[in-house]
């Protein structure tokens, strides 16, 4: 992992208000919180563990402080009565959901579509590469939880199935 990428990773963190990110490949391990500070600002630290072959890359890079507050992504609703009887189908990474392959093509799925384990419901990207969620379980969806084109976080519903 170069500086650039390293760069380009804190940046998206920083925009999708996560507190902490770790990334761990075979001979090298980044972990990047963010915290806030006194001022209402947040701080990105990120410590890098580094294996000799890699000079290039430095053991720490100082803090960057970002002008203002990232906002927080707006959770689900909280599930009334009768959402109880419905799956959600969760996010497995964070990244930026889209619900349709390009921005000219069809949606995946929309509320009353059908779906069974293996079907493509979304593309969440993260760091540059475009991931096909697919369905876990069969159902009709009843609700989409996000918005397109928005930021996601880990295990945050994305839709909501019956599964009768």
């Amino acid at each position: 992992m170069n500086i650039k990428e390293i760069q380009d990773l804190i940046k998206f963190v920083a925009k999708s208000g996560v507190s902490e990110v770790e990334i761990e490949q075979k001979d090298f391990k980044i972990t990047i919180k963010s915290g806030e500070k006194e001022e209402a600002q947040k701080q990105i630290v990120v410590q890098a563990a580094a294996p000799v072959a890699i000079p290039a890359a430095p053991a720490a890079i100082p803090a960057a402080p970002v002008a203002a507050p990232v906002a927080a992504t707006p959770e689900a609703p909280p599930a009334s009565e009768g959402d109880s009887k419905y799956v959600e189908v969760k996010s497995p990474m964070i990244g930026t959901f889209y619900r349709s392959p390009g921005p000219d093509k069809d949606a995946f799925v929309s509320v009353g579509s059908t779906i069974k384990p293996g079907d493509t419901v979304c593309i969440i990207e993260a760091m540059k590469l475009f991931n096909e969620i697919e369905a876990e379980i069969t159902g009709k969806i009843v609700k989409v939880l996000v918005d397109d084109s928005s930021p996601v976080e880990y295990d945050q519903p994305l839709f909501l199935v019956d599964p009768s």
